[in-house]
């Protein structure tokens, strides 16, 4: 069976690699950095598995396989930091996934798992059960929604935050800064990446560097040519884009 594994961060990578080492039925055929380089090499090698991370800069993991070409797919592990109510439910058969930071027993009976399935069982439960995990991931509304919390590693730990804590997130380069009423938070994610997770009626895109928790803006502050700032309960004043000025103004129900 041929491997390839497929994770922005690279420990991460030499972590599955090394583990995958001991594992004689397995061949690593070879590690991906992101999407983009993911998709041509499962297209060229055709794997049998791949390990699939979720959350990358360039996309995320279900993008990937919405782009593998060919009638024959692989069985995805997908691997991620985010304890998703969704992933936890999901009835793994066809793929597993793996919950960042893992244990080598929880990886190897995910291993165990992926050599008792045949490849045309994978195969023939491959495209509905991506698009019902691809549902479940996006959910946001419904009753579970409220149970999500956002990882954030901090040092040795990992911080869950509670979404309704969030005033705002700012883009920082490679990183999302997360700002609550009293601390920061650094995130090594995309603002496109956080507000497909967060829920889609309490926070909003007003730049393209910054999302807002409408629940947290305490008022509008009006400026000369029509142009607006969000000031937040922290005090904040956040400027308003022109290109998201409406949908904003619509959260609101100004």
């Amino acid at each position: 069976m041929k491997a390839l594994v497929i994770d922005d961060e690279e420990l991460a990578r030499k972590r599955v690699l090394a583990l995958l080492g001991k594992v004689p039925e397995i061949e690593v055929s070879g590690e991906c950095s992101n999407g983009k380089s993911a998709i041509s090499e499962i297209n060229k090698l055709n794997p049998d598995l791949i390990f699939l991370d979720i959350n990358m800069k360039d996309m995320n993991g279900f993008e990937v396989l919405q782009k593998i070409k060919g009638t024959s797919k692989p069985i995805v592990i997908f691997v991620t930091a985010y304890d998703n109510y969704a992933l936890k439910a999901f009835d793994v058969d066809a793929f597993d996934f793996l919950l960042k930071p893992f244990k080598d027993e929880r990886f190897f009976r995910t291993i165990d798992k992926v050599l008792k399935i045949s490849k045309s069982e994978a195969n023939s439960y491959f495209e509905k059960r991506i698009i019902e995990l691809f549902n479940l991931y996006k959910l946001k509304s419904e009753k579970g929604n409220n149970q999500f919390k956002l990882p954030v590693k901090q040092g040795n730990k990992t911080v869950l935050l509670n979404p309704e804590n969030i005033l705002y997130i700012k883009a920082s380069g490679c990183y999302s800064e997360i700002f609550t009423e009293d601390k920061k938070y650094v995130l090594r994610d995309s603002l496109t990446n956080l507000c497909d997770l967060l829920n889609n009626d309490s926070f909003v895109r007003v730049h393209r560097s910054s999302i807002v928790n409408i629940t947290h803006v305490k008022e509008i502050v009006h400026s000369e040519f029509s142009e607006i700032d969000a000031r937040m309960s922290n005090n904040k004043l956040l400027h308003i884009s022109k290109s998201h000025k409406s949908e904003f103004l619509e959260k609101i129900g100004v």
